[in-house]
């Protein structure tokens, strides 16, 4: 089991990094002119950090992390109930973030950086309450 919550955790620590970096490349790229070197390449940086580790990173949480609930006998803790529903959402912020990323890869982006330095705080929000939940177990 250590093995696997060692798997767990650094599964969600490359999927947070990408979650923090993500937007805040789309902050960059809203200022790049359309065409430019520079936007292109954050274009492949994007689809690279998307593909190559963010979705690997969220697939094996979804799958550690049930398997860890169930070994330790926690699918019939509220907190545990909490934190899925908050993965959920945050499985979702990232596909909205894939959604804007191809968004970007077509050319076609319609918010401005200020709506992606809002976006930018969303993870740490979700970082905050899921580590609580956890450490604390305060249901």
């Amino acid at each position: 089991m250590l093995w696997l919550k060692a798997l767990h955790i650094m599964a969600v620590i490359a999927w947070f990094a990408g979650l923090f970096y993500l937007p805040r490349l789309f902050v960059y790229h809203a200022d790049a002119p359309v065409g430019s070197q520079l936007s292109e390449t954050f274009k492949v940086m994007e689809y690279r950090l998307l593909t190559a580790i963010m979705t690997p990173a969220m697939l094996v949480v979804w799958i550690t992390g049930p398997m860890l609930a169930y070994m330790m006998g926690a699918f019939s803790e509220p907190w545990l109930h909490i934190k899925l529903l908050l993965v959920f959402l945050l499985s979702g912020f990232q596909g909205a973030l894939s959604r804007w990323q191809r968004e970007f890869a077509a050319d076609n982006n319609t918010h401005p950086a200020r709506f992606y330095r809002i976006a930018n705080e969303v993870p740490t929000l979700f970082l905050i309450a899921i580590v609580l939940l956890v450490v604390l177990k305060p249901f």
